[in-house]
């Protein structure tokens, strides 16, 4: 599970049978938990806003959540996290 703050979201008019009605947000990773990338784009069912911190998960705990099951999710925001202070240093 990664920790990271949405930057803003994706728009796609074409997508997945799967994905319709699903949002789409860029993940800015913070830096120990970067595993080579510094973003991640995030299927977000929770509701997550520009600005918030994140909890997100990736591989196949990522479909678990929402039921995506089907789906070709690699990533999904699963928290919203109250108080991120002292998360970016």
């Amino acid at each position: 599970m990664l920790i990271g703050k949405v930057a803003g979201s994706v728009v796609s008019t074409r997508k997945s049978e799967n994905l319709i009605g699903n949002k789409f947000m860029i993940i800015d990773i913070f830096g120990p938990m970067q595993n080579g990338a510094k973003q991640l784009v995030a299927v977000d069912k929770i509701g997550a806003g520009t600005g918030e911190y994140v909890l997100v998960a990736q591989g196949s705990a990522a479909r678990v959540e929402g039921g995506l099951s089907a789906a070709p999710v690699d990533a999904a925001i699963v928290g919203i996290i109250d108080d991120g202070t002292g998360l970016e240093q």
